[in-house]
């Protein structure tokens, strides 16, 4: 817990700093708890108690600034703004919603008939938040909450309306272009139908990700390639636009899973944010509210072991750590080096069972999720963060931060990837959504093999350093047989295309079960972004067809 003073000089460098300014640890709310002011005191001053400064969004949507035709209604805009610059915090805005009023436009749609009516509201509340919101996220989620046959043209259409009422309202105001999730070809589309250089920032929502973290399926490469792969996306369609921040506008993790899991999810977000280069990641959420058991805080207020975890993080990487690259402990621990507020620090973490690791003297540890604290120079490295103070000279010189992090291996040259499942499972830059529960060994017709009805068994991540983005053709290839009683079983191939998720192919039958079958697709236009967290899928229809085993998956670089 921070003091009094370090509370107050917070507060008063956030009141002075600029209105757009953004450090990595931010906070946001759901709906019942970020309405007005009287919703804020319960849970934003222990927000601020932990050194949380950055508040992804005030009452702005355009229902509730003018829920009828002509004026607008202020009051709790400006209590709500009133109040988090009362107690430190650096603010944006949404700018999202159709109005019931708006007969040109269907509920749930985005407003594109009546582009003037939402022109005048977005010129309205910017102007009216100069000076003090200068943060402006275009829309929530898209394409969630737009209509079904509308598509990233009509987003963009939004975008370049508000871009320019907005920047006549307000010329130094930030405009965000948004996806839910991590659609980064969502982005893509609406840039090149019209958005180009009309935007100022980027938001994403990657919770599909960071599930693989918190669910220990070895996705870490995935987290970590999110802002590469905008960065990857903005080179080859909007070049100007190439370095803008990338912000996680909402992410979170379910208490449900644990509440320790939610823990180390949040400090290995923060951690890879940092790493990748995230501008900000606003946690969701602060408090319980109408959106599930995620907050720092529960329903009643009682703080969760995150919010102890997050304070842990602050108050020793301080509000703006500089990432200067990972190490490796005993050869295979990834461990991510950061200048903290007071010195160098590594924070590392094992996939896998416990694994004792041994320095080259007596460290400082802690334990961020528990605070738990030892000086000793081995320790025991499992799935639980563990920060290590003023790791040695030695150590800290072997930091690379030219080249991405190898989780997993190195695939950046590799000309194929496969999973091999079952006894002795071998994951060489391929993996499934399922994680461990993958590996438990079917041992059927003599050799190991995986069931195909294994929850999140058929959904699979290639490594991002093996296909990220780029549009090069590859052949995917399944080894398969029906099971024992030789029902009938077979599946589709889903992958995701600059379009979204598309089926390869048709559908495949496995012929019988007298021996292994390998299912062949050629894809021509894949674009591997892991917007749902997962690159392609084997998909049933039904539980009827999936009583299949699976023995091993490669996907292989095709050429031309």
């Amino acid at each position: 817990m921070k003091p009094p003073l370090v509370l107050a000089l917070l507060a008063t460098a956030a009141l002075a700093a600029d209105p757009a300014e953004l450090g990595i640890f931010g906070i946001g709310s759901c709906h019942v708890n970020g309405r007005s002011a009287n919703d804020a005191t319960r849970w934003i001053p222990q927000m601020r108690e932990i050194g949380l400064r950055y508040y992804r969004a005030c009452p702005t949507t355009w229902p509730q600034v003018q829920p009828a035709p002509g004026g607008f209604q202020w009051d709790a805009l400006d209590s709500h703004m009133a109040y988090l610059a009362d107690h430190g915090f650096i603010f944006g805005g949404l700018l999202h919603a159709n109005v019931g009023w708006n007969a040109k436009d269907a509920p749930g749609t985005l407003p594109v008939r009546n582009l003037d009516a939402w022109g005048a509201y977005v010129a309205a509340t910017v102007g009216h938040c100069k000076d003090r919101i200068r943060r402006w996220e275009v829309w929530n989620e898209p394409p969630n909450g737009t209509g079904p046959d509308q598509t990233p043209a009509d987003y963009a259409k939004l975008v370049v309306r508000t871009y320019q009422e907005a920047k006549a309202a307000d010329p130094d105001c930030r405009i965000g272009l948004a996806a839910k999730s991590a659609h980064i070809s969502y982005l893509e589309r609406a840039i090149r139908a019209g958005a180009k250089d009309h935007f100022d920032y980027i938001t994403l929502h990657p919770y599909e990700i960071l599930d693989g973290i918190a669910e220990n399926t070895g996705s870490e490469s995935v987290y970590l390639n999110i802002v590469p792969t905008v960065r990857k996306m903005l080179a080859a369609c909007n070049p100007a636009k190439k370095d803008v921040p990338v912000v996680f506008t909402e992410l979170g993790c379910d208490s449900r899973k644990g509440v320790d899991t939610q823990a180390h999810a949040l400090i290995k977000a923060y951690t890879m944010g940092i790493a990748q280069g995230v501008a900000c990641i606003q946690w969701f959420e602060g408090r319980d509210g109408d959106s599930g058991p995620l907050g720092l805080l529960d329903g009643r207020g009682n703080p969760r072991p995150a919010y102890h975890a997050l304070g842990r993080m602050i108050e020793h990487l301080g509000q703006r750590p500089v990432y200067r690259g990972w190490v490796m402990l005993d050869g295979r621990h990834p461990a991510f080096l950061f200048d903290g507020a007071k010195g160098p620090l590594l924070i590392a973490w094992a996939r896998n069972g416990k694994h004792d690791v041994r320095f080259e003297t007596a460290l400082r540890l802690l334990d961020l999720t528990d605070g738990t604290e030892q000086t000793a120079d081995t320790t025991s490295l499992g799935v639980a963060p563990l920060l290590v103070f003023d790791p040695p000279g030695k150590l800290a010189g072997r930091a690379v931060n030219d080249r991405p992090l190898p989780w997993g291996g190195d695939f950046s040259k590799a000309e194929s990837v496969s999973l091999t499942v079952g006894d002795g499972q071998a994951e060489r830059g391929l993996h499934t959504r399922s994680g461990a529960a993958a590996a438990k060994a079917v041992v059927a017709y003599g050799g190991s093999a995986r069931a195909g009805d294994i929850p999140g068994g058929n959904l699979f991540v290639v490594d991002p350093a093996f296909l990220s983005y780029d549009r090069v053709p590859i052949e995917i290839t399944a080894e398969v047989r029906r099971k024992e009683d030789n029902k009938n079983a077979g599946f589709k191939l889903v992958y995701e295309s600059p379009e979204g998720f598309k089926t390869a192919g048709h559908w495949y039958t496995i012929p019988d079960n007298e021996c292994w079958h390998t299912a062949t697709w050629r894809i021509e236009d894949p674009c591997f972004v892991n917007y749902w967290g997962y690159n392609f899928a084997l998909v049933s229809d039904g539980d009827e067809f999936n009583q299949y085993y699976l023995r091993r998956v490669t996907v292989r670089k095709a050429g031309d």
